[in-house]
């Protein structure tokens, strides 16, 4: 069973009127926020617009990497728009963040992946005709995500120049904009034992320690 008059839905309507998924639960409108119908609709639990909030639906395996460390794979294929896990960790105001700056991989800025849809680009390899809708977004007052102390699986996935995975910003059990749920969906078709990745945004000459000074990284992902 789908949304019931999904068309005047109060989730929906904050997303222009348009169901981010299919019937399959695939990801097909990449958005910079998306609402999933949350625990005040009136909508079943078998909703279409309910599926981060289920949560993990696969089996992972965490691997080492003899370069990068430990990753993250599937032992069987990923459809594309598949919802894989949440980048689950301590929630930090910026400050704090810029204080933690020696584990920066670790460290996910809820802004940039408001800002930039190069997080969230994935989407024409989900369903190339399908057009990206923009809504309300945060100018300020963002929060980072830190999975070093506290975290799930997520934590545990690699950097990637062209990655298998993008990230998408979802509420349902608020509306903080400021503190989305960052969620992680297939962008192509995974093949089986394949790593699982996504783009860490690092800009060149832009990513700083805690003194100020550029901070140099090398990068493994073998693809550019």
């Amino acid at each position: 069973m789908g949304v019931q008059s999904w068309g005047k839905c109060a989730c929906v309507a904050k997303i222009g009127g348009e169901l981010p998924y299919n019937h399959n639960g695939a990801f097909v409108q990449a958005k910079p926020l998306v609402y999933e119908s949350g625990p005040s609709c009136k909508c079943p639990p078998s909703c279409y617009n309910r599926v981060c909030q289920q949560g993990i639906k696969v089996q992972f395996e965490i691997f080492k990497n003899e370069a990068r460390g430990w990753g993250v794979r599937y032992l069987n294929s990923i459809p594309s728009g598949s919802f894989i896990c949440e980048y689950a960790g301590e929630l930090l105001e910026e400050k704090e963040a810029e204080r933690r700056t020696s584990n920066d991989e670790y460290l996910f800025d809820v802004r940039n992946n408001y800002n930039d849809g190069s997080l969230w680009g994935g989407l024409s390899n989900v369903m190339p005709d399908a057009p990206s809708s923009s809504c309300g977004v945060v100018e300020d007052g963002g929060f980072t995500i830190d999975a070093v102390e506290y975290g799930n699986v997520g934590r545990f996935v690699n950097h990637s120049c062209s990655p298998t995975l993008y990230a998408q910003n979802v509420l349902y059990d608020h509306e903080d904009k400021r503190m989305p749920h960052v969620m992680l969906f297939a962008a192509e078709n995974i093949p089986p034992l394949q790593e699982l990745t996504y783009h860490y945004n690092y800009v060149i000459d832009q990513v700083y320690d805690s003194s100020g000074n550029i901070k140099k990284k090398s990068c493994f992902c073998a693809t550019s």
